[in-house]
């Protein structure tokens, strides 16, 4: 498997603030990846790190099999969108296409020219003057019009309404699909996420909590229902992520990669924001107490 981002302890402090502790994770090439997680999770700062805006404070990351920035081929091979869809709101389309070409070894003018008539922008319209949708769309063909290997898009449909978000996804995922590009889009709308993404990657307080394919990860995670029990009583290889109970039944959101059978149970798949809510949970989770720590709380009483 060719991977195309890969952390080993990676981290960041700013002062005495950690942005980003202990992450490690591997994202393999050819698919479009949902980076998501909670506020603070530590997303836009492991999406700056990769694009070698900041550099990190410990760990190691290598991007297309480089450090991220190391020189102007490695810069061209990524593509990057911020969370605010920059762009220069004195400039028209038209200077942005231009600024793009001379900036850029492999601009793709045809692409750059065709994405902007589909989308019915005006090329002397000054960028100022464009909606939140447009803007975006602006700063997306500005990104895959140098024609990256993988492209980064830090929440960048955040700000906009539904049907902006829709058009700009879908002018996404239309350029995915004819040239193949990889892709990391971070958000919180996981409605979103669902419709184009094929791979996950949950991080939460700095840490992995779940990564893959989207299919294998649905197919793999389950509510289970059942009589009153305990979940030490769950069969072996059966992860037991959240459970709830009440005086007279049990039910378990687990995870299980082998088949699970039992007349006495009633089996329910998830849907991807139910399995993203679990693993948030479960991340934000404290940790058990250890014996010797509960026994000197337990003397103090």
């Amino acid at each position: 498997m060719t991977v195309i981002l890969e952390a080993r302890g990676l981290g960041k402090r700013y002062g005495r603030r950690q942005a980003l502790t202990d992450c490690t994770i591997s994202v393999p090439a050819g698919r479009v990846v949902g980076l998501v997680g909670p506020n603070g999770a530590g997303k836009s700062t492991l999406l700056q790190l990769a694009c070698g805006l900041i550099t990190p404070t410990s760990g190691t990351i290598e991007v297309l099999g480089g450090r991220p920035a190391s020189d102007p081929a490695q810069l061209a091979r990524v593509g990057f969108v911020a969370q605010d869809t920059p762009t220069y709101a004195g400039l028209s389309v038209a200077d942005h296409l231009k600024l793009g070409a001379r900036l850029n070894p492999g601009w793709d003018a045809r692409l750059a020219q065709t994405r902007i008539r589909d989308l019915g922008l005006d090329p002397a319209q000054r960028v100022g003057g464009l909606s939140g949708g447009q803007r975006a769309q602006v700063a997306l063909t500005l990104a895959v019009s140098k024609r990256p290997d993988l492209l980064i898009l830090d929440e960048p449909v955040a700000a906009l309404d539904p049907l902006a978000r829709r058009e700009f996804l879908q002018g996404l995922m239309e350029y995915v699909a004819e040239h193949g590009t990889s892709v990391i889009l971070s958000s919180h709308l996981v409605s979103d996420l669902e419709r184009v993404c094929d791979h996950l990657v949950s991080l939460v307080a700095s840490r992995v909590q779940v990564a893959g394919d989207v299919d294998d990860l649905l197919g793999s995670h389950f509510r289970l229902t059942t009589a009153r029990r305990e979940a030490e009583s769950l069969p072996a290889g059966m992860r037991v992520l959240q459970a709830t109970h009440t005086e007279r039944q049990s039910t378990f959101i687990v995870r299980a990669e082998t088949p699970v059978h039992d007349p006495g149970w009633i089996l329910e798949p998830l849907d991807l924001e139910d399995l993203v809510l679990t693993y948030m949970a479960e991340g934000r989770a404290p940790a058990p107490a250890s014996a010797a720590h509960r026994s000197a709380q337990e003397a103090q009483r």
